[in-house]
């Protein structure tokens, strides 16, 4: 296989506005659908429709900050980029590995779905004992994640095209899904059903703990792809906004449909414990039981189709945040190689083999979605932040499209960021910070003793707002009752808590970005070499 270097290879603008809409639209219809719906009912009872709505506002407004942003830095590996501009190098190369840890768990998590499924009709996948993966099951896992790598190595047309028809049957599934169920079985007394069994809080903790803002994630797989874009400029909104909405009238109603079409005679003994055969394939298993044996059939073969194209994207995003890693000096140049036909292989092949990695701590769907949720909803939340110190030091760069009331907006959707963190709990906000801790610590090890740069340049001074984000994240999050927290503050308190405290944080953010000419002069570096980024054979 031939390679071209750093300097030599060139990215291919070939991605179209309907390439990348089904881009960002496969990474949300994943294994999400397949297994939120029943999760989230377990967890907020009929409630749970007015979660994933909740979810979905929550996603938007990020959303909306990540599409200008994205138009300003129309560049693979986008993501990286913005946070070297607002303040500096060394955040940059912080948060560009803190997005490589939320993506490269997405492809296993997405090879667990597809095991998890096949352990219906092969059942030496997954333990019966407790639901992880058995060694066969791990072996198969990491084939999967294999497979997905090999797709990933082919020219980006080929395989947005490949994707594209994928995400046609991916929206059709569902649809089906949802017009099959509401046929069948249509029971609006479900509404009402075994109203002492769940607590309006579980509207929230549903967010994460169910997959449901997992399930939203996928959106910025299009800003990944901006360099590859033939007029990112003009798609990146359209793909960005119009994937999240298109995903939201799907899973709202797959909820429905859910909740609708269970037999009131299971909810004898509550939300909670709601349980049907099937249960390693919720969506299947309840139409198995309605009789609905086609559907059952469809669905299986879903339970492929879905999750893979998700993990795909997943993978190619992750790779091409590697690769701006590489030209950023956040990693070894090595990673910004590309292959004969314009795809970054090294970061497809790291992305492969970190990703088997992540299925020994988290050997199930559940036990990883969590810890994805709460660092991929971090990553996020420097998009608002990044979204005002831009507007405030370079006011006169281009931004084909702007944020109406961005000064409002921005504020809201990081306290809605900061939410969904708390509402993860503290065990798994513990998890978190740990890790992240220590991934600092040896960044900053390697930087100062290893590496030999210059310590003026490490940026303390515009990195310092972290720790007390993290920090107030973890604290708060203590003294709430959610994930083995200590209870002394109550649901509502902490809430409010935590939306003053996110303004304080943002102030802080805002008040240590760098000065408009540091700004100006980091955003004429990460421009200056766009030309030699991508192929300019548009067809």
């Amino acid at each position: 296989m031939a390679t071209s270097s750093a300097a030599g290879g060139k990215l291919r603008q070939s991605a179209g506005p309907i390439g990348l809409l089904f881009a960002s639209t496969t990474s949300m219809i994943g294994s999400g659908w397949l297994f939120g719906a029943y999760h989230a009912a377990k967890l907020a009872g009929p409630w749970s429709i007015l979660s994933w709505i909740i979810g979905a506002v929550i996603i938007l407004m990020l959303a909306f900050c990540f599409a200008e942003l994205a138009t300003m830095f129309p560049r693979s590996g986008a993501l990286v980029h913005i946070s070297h501009a607002s303040h500096g190098s060394g955040l940059g190369r912080i948060w560009g590995w803190m997005l490589f840890l939320a993506y490269v768990p997405i492809p296993p998590v997405e090879a667990e779905a597809i095991v998890t499924y096949a352990n219906n009709y092969l059942p030496f996948l997954v333990s019966p004992d407790n639901g992880v993966l058995t060694v066969t099951g791990f072996i198969v896992s990491a084939l999967l994640i294999g497979l997905l790598a090999w797709l990933n190595l082919l020219a980006v047309r080929t395989l947005l095209k490949f994707n594209s028809a994928v995400t046609w049957w991916k929206i059709f599934v569902p649809v089906a899904t949802i017009i099959g169920l509401i046929v069948v079985a249509w029971h609006p007394e479900n509404m009402h059903a075994a109203p002492g069994s769940y607590q309006i809080s579980g509207i929230f903790t549903a967010l994460p703990a169910a997959g449901i803002v997992f399930s939203f994630l996928g959106f910025r797989t299009a800003i990944d792809l901006a360099g590859e874009s033939s007029n990112p400029n003009r798609y990146m909104p359209f793909a960005v906004i119009g994937s999240v909405i298109l995903a939201s009238i799907v899973y709202v109603g797959l909820q429905v449909a859910f909740i609708m079409s269970i037999n009131p005679s299971e909810l004898g003994g509550g939300w909670a414990a709601l349980s049907f055969a099937g249960d390693l394939g919720p969506f299947a298993g309840l139409a198995a039981g309605l009789g609905m044996t086609w559907l059952a059939a469809i669905l299986y073969i879903d339970a492929y189709v879905s999750p893979g194209g998700t993990g795909l994207m997943f993978l190619t995003g992750g790779s091409r945040i590697l690769m701006a890693n590489g030209r950023l000096k956040a990693g070894p140049s090595g990673l910004a190689r590309l292959n004969s036909q314009g795809v970054p292989w090294v970061g497809v092949l790291v992305m492969w083999v970190v990703g088997c990695l992540f299925l020994l701590p988290f050997p199930a769907w559940q036990k990883m979605v969590g810890y994805i949720t709460s660092i991929t909803v971090l990553t996020y939340g420097i998009g608002p932040v990044v979204l005002l110190c831009l507007r405030r030091n370079a006011p006169d760069v281009a931004r084909p499209f702007k944020l109406a009331g961005a000064n409002i907006l921005a504020p809201i959707a990081f306290i809605l960021s900061n939410w969904i963190i708390y509402w993860a709990g503290f065990y798994t906000n513990s998890v978190l910070f740990i890790l992240i801790g220590i991934g600092f610590v040896i960044y900053a090890l390697y930087y100062h003793f290893v590496a030999r740069m210059p310590g003026d340049e490490f940026g303390w001074r515009h990195i310092a707002w972290l720790a007390p984000w993290f920090g107030g994240i973890w604290l708060l999050s203590a003294l709430g009752d959610i994930g083995n927290g200590l209870g002394v503050l109550g649901f509502v308190t902490e809430l409010i808590l935590l939306a003053i405290w996110s303004l304080v944080v943002m102030w802080i953010a805002y008040r240590t970005a760098l000065t408009p000419s540091e700004t100006q002069h980091a955003i004429d570096q990460i421009l200056a070499d766009e030309g030699s980024e991508s192929a300019h054979s548009l067809t």
